[in-house]
C-alpha cells in the first residue's frame, strides 16, 4: 500500500470521526488504566457494567485497595478472568499508593511495572489519558491492519512497529481509535461489512464482500 492510499484511508476516517475515544467509561487517568487492566479479554461493555458501580464507591488507588481482594471481587466477578484480574488491580493499587504518590505514572517504564499491565494496555493509557501518539494493536487492530494492507505484520509487536513507521505524525494519536472501531464494527472478524465500509475501495483486501 502506498503512502497516497493510507492518507487518504486515515482522511476518512478521521472525517467520519474527527474526535474518537475509547469507548470505556473513565473520568480519570486511573481510572482509565483499571478499566484497561479488567478489559483483556472481555468486552467494554461488560466492563463498564463493573465499573459503573466499583467507581462511585471506590475510584481513587487508596479507596480500591481498601477494599481488599474479596471486596473488589464482588463489584468485577461478571468480568471474565477476574480473580486473576482482581489480584494485579489490588497490588497496582498498592504500588501506586506507596511508590507514585497515588498518581498514574506518564511513564512506560513505570506503567508496565504495574501488575497487569504490559505493552498494549501502556500504550491505552499514554495515548488516551496522556496524549502520547502511541498506538496500541489488539486483535482488531491487528485484524484491520493486516487485511487491509494498511500495515502487514506477523504479530502484533511487528504490526505496531510498521505503523508507527507508515502512519503520518497527525493521525498518530487517534489512529489507534479508528482501526479498532473500525474493526469491532466494520471489519469484523468473520464476515465483514465491505458492502457498508467507507474504505472498501481503498482497502486491498482480496475477499471482500459485499
Amino acid at each position: 500500500m502506498n503512502k497516497t492510499k493510507r492518507y487518504e484511508i486515515l482522511t476518512r476516517l478521521r472525517d467520519d470521526n474527527p474526535h474518537p475515544t475509547t469507548e470505556l467509561n473513565f473520568s480519570s487517568p486511573f481510572e482509565l488504566l483499571i478499566a484497561v487492566i479488567l478489559s483483556a479479554q472481555s468486552t467494554d461493555v461488560g466492563v463498564n457494567k463493573a465499573t459503573d458501580k466499583l467507581y462511585p464507591l471506590a475510584n481513587t488507588p487508596a479507596a480500591i485497595y481498601a477494599l481488599g481482594l474479596e471486596g473488589l471481587k464482588e463489584y468485577i466477578k461478571t468480568i471474565g478472568l477476574f480473580n486473576a484480574k482482581a489480584k494485579n488491580v489490588i497490588e497496582t493499587c498498592r504500588i501506586l499508593v506507596h511508590q507514585h504518590n497515588s498518581i498514574v505514572p506518564a511513564n512506560r517504564e513505570a506503567l508496565e511495572a504495574l501488575p497487569g499491565v504490559g505493552r498494549k494496555t501502556a500504550n491505552v493509557v499514554l495515548n488516551t489519558a496522556f496524549g502520547w501518539p502511541t498506538i496500541a494493536v489488539d486483535t482488531h487492530i491487528y485484524r484491520v491492519s493486516n487485511r487491509t494492507k494498511l500495515a502487514m505484520g506477523k504479530t502484533v509487536e511487528k504490526v505496531e512497529d510498521k505503523l508507527i513507521k507508515v502512519i503520518p505524525a497527525e493521525f498518530k494519536i487517534d489512529v489507534h481509535h479508528w482501526l479498532i472501531l473500525h474493526g469491532r464494527y466494520t471489519c469484523i472478524a468473520r464476515k465483514p461489512r465491505c458492502g457498508s465500509c467507507l474504505i472498501e475501495d481503498l482497502c486491498e483486501y482480496k475477499d471482500k464482500v459485499e
